[in-house]
């Protein structure tokens, strides 16, 4: 996703130069390894990013926010992608339905849990409350992709939902995921069985018995109900 905006890609800039301002070098590495070795990294933490952010509230006016942030989400640094899911929260009520390409390119780019989770949860999740009519042909096609983070992204979006989840479709996903050999969609049908759990334990108590669960996505989803 390329942007041509100059505007936007000062402001994006700007952004990008204030969290270097309060980077600290030696905390790079150990952030680095944290992450497996596949990001790059500055050396901001998330107290220190979140203060750079509370002086760019506002974008210049006239200014698309989906051309800010994907100015940002561009950079090689990681603190960037941080920053661009912490900016891309204020305007998640903003907005056509169209933004959900933008949060698609945040899943599919420079892809690990660190953004995919707070993607999925957070932007996707928000999204959908407001266009539900989005949901049935986006995640039709997430889950015959080849990205296992789009994937994973079906199952997390309605971390937040509570008793607003749709069981059903979270219950056919987990079916159809089931018998994955990837850690990060086992791990991620446990999560969101224990999620639902605290709303409808006895729903997710009876959906584990039911259903041939890894022993990995079987103990993340009865982690708080008491069981083993």
């Amino acid at each position: 996703m390329e942007i041509d905006d100059p505007t936007a890609l000062r402001f994006a800039g700007d952004i990008f130069e204030a969290l270097r301002a309060v980077a600290r070098p030696d905390q790079a590495p150990p952030m680095k390894r944290y992450m497996k070795g596949k990001f790059e990294f500055l050396g901001v933490k998330s107290p220190e990013r979140r203060g750079v952010l509370r002086a760019f509230r506002r974008f210049p006016e006239g200014v698309d926010p989906e051309a800010v942030l994907t100015a940002l989400w561009a950079y090689p640094y990681r603190e960037a992608q941080y920053a661009a899911v912490d900016l891309a929260e204020r305007y998640v009520k903003q907005g056509d339905a169209t933004r959900i390409e933008l949060y698609r390119h945040f899943v599919t780019d420079k892809s690990w849990w660190d953004t995919v989770d707070a993607v999925a949860a957070k932007l996707i999740g928000g999204h959908f409350r407001r266009f539900p009519h989005l949901i049935a042909p986006c995640t039709a096609a997430w889950m015959q992709s080849d990205s296992l983070w789009l994937r994973r992204t079906c199952l997390l979006f309605q971390l937040t939902y509570k008793g607003e989840t749709d069981a059903t479709l979270l219950f056919d996903f987990i079916r159809r995921l089931s018998g994955s050999e990837e850690f990060f969609i086992r791990k991620a049908i446990g999560w969101s069985l224990r999620q639902y759990a605290r709303t409808e334990p006895e729903a997710v108590r009876r959906f584990v018995a039911e259903t041939a669960l890894s022993p990995l996505s079987r103990r993340e989803a009865l982690k708080h109900l008491g069981e083993k």
